[in-house]
């Protein structure tokens, strides 16, 4: 009943809840952008005070704040945690169709629409602008949901707290010191996880899980100065040539990371987490036509997602095209990135990259070595490490996990279980100290161009969104 009535109710409230989104999405969100960061944090406090709910900022010195609103339930014996971020990724203005931060709605056919003044709105169409699916969709949806809830008529089960980060694309550097200042306020009960996209079915999904990260930059020198490849070629050892053959030597083109003992610290998966990757949809198929390729390096998207996997990132050397010279190049730089699963973490992956890089005759230096070291060494490879974090996963027949799936299902929406998220968050953070629950629960579409130009999010996604959240403030 309580879902037939909030259907209704999000119907007659779709264009106050995309007036409220559309001007959250209109202020800039860097996490380096001080000034509009505040902004950012000012209006999202300024949502939930206008809601009756106690908010405040939590702060260090050079971190964005972070911004708390809590609902209070008289009487309850448990708080549950919903987090969000409202920072974005850096944007390439050249690469979008309209400005990064001036929301617009187009419809499925890509054209503009004046949805304020249209007799309807369609669930198809996609509001364009930075952070719309990646991560302000869940903060409004989150606003939303409690003024549908209170429409209703019916109040939350237990106490909420809403806990919203300005610096989660910079990689969260400073979540770790905010969670052990505040631990009265940042260690709830249970954590839902409100980032990233549902499945590429367009079905709901929960995750139990994310693989860590750690970041890794490479820089391979040749001779101290760019040399003639005619006079020199095949004598003059070229650094490209060196580092794409390194490369090979950590990764196949399957995937499978080759350096020794890898895998040794790889946790197998549960039988309750390969039961249900059975009952994923199967997406790869259509996965293959959407992005133009003919072939994939492993045969399932989901079984993947359960082992480590390394990533280069890009390759940095010489020039193409126009201009190209006819010289060997001093240097050659790779960046990559590595997916960590239990109970793999960064130190123990740092280690056995190190120790792989030793065994292919390298000599690892942390700066830029002078003309001395490059001459008295055959193999010089500088190594420069990001700090990185752990993967983490909460079992899938945990209370918090079940409940959670049988609400949403309750209120028509079948989600899909998967056990671990391709990508990275830092998840084990929420879990410390006492290994308290922690589940994502996603609502921006599938292909929302998350990180890149043209970010979108598909309005239905927004409504189910709001749906969802009303079943889970109201009964966990």
């Amino acid at each position: 009943m309580l879902h037939a009535i909030v259907l209704t109710l999000t119907v007659a409230a779709q264009r106050t809840v995309l007036d409220e989104f559309t001007q959250l999405l209109a202020i800039p969100n860097l996490a380096s952008d001080a000034p509009n960061i505040q902004r950012n944090a000012a209006a999202i406090r300024a949502m939930f005070d206008k809601r009756g709910l106690t908010t405040r900022f939590l702060t260090m010195e050079g971190a964005p704040p972070i911004v708390v609103a809590d609902y209070k339930v008289p009487g309850a014996a448990k708080t549950i945690a919903f987090y969000a971020h409202y920072d974005g990724q850096p944007v390439d203005a050249t690469q979008w169709t309209s400005p990064p931060w001036t929301p617009v709605m187009r419809d499925a056919a890509g054209h503009d629409v004046d949805w304020r003044n249209a007799s309807a709105i369609d669930p198809e169409w996609r509001l364009y602008a930075r952070s719309a699916g990646d991560d302000k969709a869940p903060i409004v949806a989150m606003a939303a949901a409690l003024d549908q809830l209170k429409a209703a008529g019916n109040k939350p089960s237990q106490n909420l707290r809403f806990v919203f980060e300005g610096e989660e694309e910079a990689g969260s550097p400073h979540l770790a010191a905010y969670l052990a200042k505040y631990p009265d306020v940042l260690r709830p009960d249970a954590w839902v996880l409100c980032d990233g996209p549902v499945h590429q079915s367009r079905r709901m999904q929960l995750f139990f899980g994310a693989r860590g990260v750690v970041d890794l930059e490479l820089t391979v020198y040749g001779p101290i100065k760019a040399l003639h490849d005619g006079h020199y070629g095949n004598w003059v050892p070229n650094p490209i040539v060196r580092l794409t053959h390194l490369i090979d030597s950590m990764r196949d083109e399957s995937g499978r990371i080759l350096i020794k003992d890898f895998y040794d610290n790889v946790k197998p998966p549960t039988a309750s987490e390969l039961a249900a990757l059975k009952n994923v949809p199967p997406v790869e198929d259509d996965l293959k036509r959407e992005f133009a390729i003919g072939t994939t390096e492993r045969k399932s998207l989901n079984d993947a997602l359960l082992f480590p996997a390394l990533n280069v990132r890009g390759i940095a050397a010489g020039h193409v095209g126009a201009q190209a010279s006819n010289s060997i190049p001093t240097e050659a730089r790779a960046s990559i990135d590595f997916r960590l699963v239990p109970a793999q973490t960064p130190e123990s992956v740092k280690a056995l990259v190190e120790q792989h890089l030793a065994s292919q005759g390298w000599t690892i230096v942390r700066d830029t070595p002078d003309a001395a070291t490059r001459a008295a060494h055959a193999n010089v490879v500088r190594v420069e490490w990001g700090p990185g974090y752990p993967s983490a996963r909460t079992p899938l027949d945990a209370p918090l996990s079940r409940t959670a799936a049988a609400l949403m299902r309750a209120a028509g929406h079948d989600p899909v279980l998967l056990p671990t998220l391709g990508g990275s968050i830092p998840m084990y953070l929420f879990q410390q100290p006492g290994n308290t629950p922690v589940i994502g629960l996603p609502i921006a579409n599938h292909d929302d161009n998350q990180h890149a130009a043209n970010e979108n999010l598909r309005l239905q996604n927004l409504w189910d969104g709001i749906d969802v959240y009303v079943a889970l403030f109201r009964g966990l």
